[in-house]
């Protein structure tokens, strides 16, 4: 979003459209709490343009690589922040159209997949709907977190300091997942999951991807991957192997 009068003429001239006209879509976009408003598939559902766009970018680069490299890319398109069978549907009609219309007319074939993040409470306890629709699950903890607890990660400091020097809290849990809370949250998802699709891909995203507590709680729940910042990586491998040692899975 453009901020200063600069990137308002810049953006003026790219679309052909007057900066007068830019500056009131700009405060009509503008959000209270942009955290819990208008992002994720909600843009899909107002914006279609926008997963049509993502879902090119995504096919066209997967050709591109065949194409160059000989590579068999299978895509995983993930669409965010579902809490209803219906957005998801809507959105992923939008995705798979798309998708195929570029296949085809591209000539290679390229397999992809659609599935979603499970980052609000209620997509967690309606999983066996969602699941209907989705090929994956994504566990979006970071989010999952906020939403379970009401506190805002950005702001969480703040009051969390307080709660674990009195001991109200033992560890932050936007640092080390809940696995009484949100935990009980991702292991109902992940069963719920599974007894519509038993063979669904699970997984989690974030900074608890990175945490060793967090990574052996998704082991035991059956999760195949994590996903964390670059450098959490080689703690997450370590944290993986040790657990798997722990408890052997196939």
């Amino acid at each position: 979003m453009p901020k200063t009068e600069a990137e308002f003429e810049d953006v003026s001239k790219l679309l052909g459209k007057p900066v007068s006209e830019l500056k009131i879509k700009a405060k009509n976009l503008n959000e209270i709490n942009p955290m819990m408003g208008h992002r994720g598939c909600r843009l899909a559902v107002t914006y279609p343009e926008i997963a049509k766009m993502q879902t090119r970018a995504i096919i066209e680069a997967a050709i591109s690589v065949k194409k160059s490299k000989g590579f068999d890319i299978k895509a995983e398109i993930m669409i965010p922040l579902v809490c209803e069978i219906k957005e998801l549907k809507y959105v992923k009609n939008i995705v798979v159209s798309t998708a195929d219309e570029i296949i085809e007319k591209s000539g290679v074939k390229i397999e992809y997949s659609v599935g979603t993040m499970i980052e609000i409470p209620r997509a967690a306890l309606l999983a066996d709907e969602i699941a209907t629709e989705a090929e994956f699950f994504s566990f979006g903890t970071n989010d999952l977190t906020q939403m379970t607890y009401g506190l805002s990660r950005d702001d969480a400091g703040k009051i969390l300091n307080d709660y674990i020097d009195k001991h109200i809290f033992e560890v932050d849990p936007t640092a080390r997942l809940d696995k009484s809370g949100v935990g009980s949250l991702v292991k109902m998802a992940a069963e719920k999951g599974r007894s519509v699709r038993p063979d669904i891909k699970l997984g989690i995203c974030g900074e608890h991807g990175g945490d060793p507590s967090s990574i052996t709680f998704c082991h035991d729940t059956g999760l195949s991957y994590v996903s964390c910042s670059p450098y959490r990586v080689p703690i997450a491998r370590l944290a993986a192997a040790q657990a798997q040692i722990k408890n052997p899975r196939k």
